[in-house]
């Protein structure tokens, strides 16, 4: 398996914050990492560099091989990026919205068939902006699936989901791992977590305090005590 997403030696600040302070983690195709860590642990931050949203102030970040900031439209269609919140028009509606962005794409998914896998259907006259949370959660996924992604970014795919929609979000993003894609998942679960990922990255206060596939690092405890003990000791 290859590495399809490469952080070495980050750092991003802000104004006198230190958002990222020397990261380093890479995630492999056919996988899924879990990036883990208290709010303000860089997160985002280390995301949206890999996205390109974010220019790092030292150190690297490549996806697919290729520096995501000054990335052409070529390699920007292999990446599928799901935000927590904003990145849809407001006024539009999920089936002509997710059919116009199907153009853009060389091969995408057919849309209607995501529409049904995640329930799209049942709100389709709805506009973004009268959407719930978990309604517009899924068309975002169905957005970021849209272009058969190398890559996979998703920031909390299943906040503000029902239980029966998590487990077909959970079912969806395993089968784009099949495939040989590379999915990263930012979440606050720890039963997301456990239950998607193959590998697991932790943050906290800008730096890796644990990186490896997640039975070694949960070591034979679950992962929370692992995530709360570490987490703790960064940040004394």
């Amino acid at each position: 398996m290859a590495t399809a997403v490469s952080v070495r030696d980050l750092r991003k600040s802000f104004g006198g914050v230190r958002a990222v302070d020397g990261a380093t983690w890479g995630a492999r195709a056919g996988q899924i990492t879990a990036v883990l860590g208290p709010n303000g642990a860089g997160k985002t931050t280390t995301i949206e560099c890999l996205e390109g949203l974010q220019r790092p102030d030292a150190g690297t970040v490549e996806v697919l091989g290729v520096d995501p900031w000054g990335a052409g439209p070529q390699h920007r269609a292999r990446v599928g990026v799901m935000l927590q919140e904003g990145g849809l028009p407001t006024t539009s509606r999920a089936v002509p919205l997710l059919r116009h962005l199907a153009a853009l794409y060389a091969a995408p998914v057919e849309p209607d068939e995501l529409v049904t896998r995640l329930g799209i259907d049942a709100f389709a006259r709805t506009t973004v902006r009268r959407m719930s949370g978990g309604q517009r959660q899924r068309v975002a996924l169905a957005a970021a699936l849209l272009p058969r992604p190398d890559v996979l970014f998703l920031d909390e795919p299943t906040a503000g989901l029902d239980p029966h929609a998590r487990l077909d979000v959970w079912d969806l993003v395993r089968s784009e791992t099949a495939r040989g894609a590379c999915v990263v998942v930012t979440t606050h679960s720890f039963e997301e977590a456990e239950r998607l990922a193959d590998h697991v990255v932790i943050l906290a206060a800008g730096t890796v305090v644990a990186d490896g596939p997640l039975d070694q690092v949960r070591a034979g405890r679950t992962l929370e005590d692992v995530y709360f003990e570490l987490t703790a000791q960064a940040t004394r």
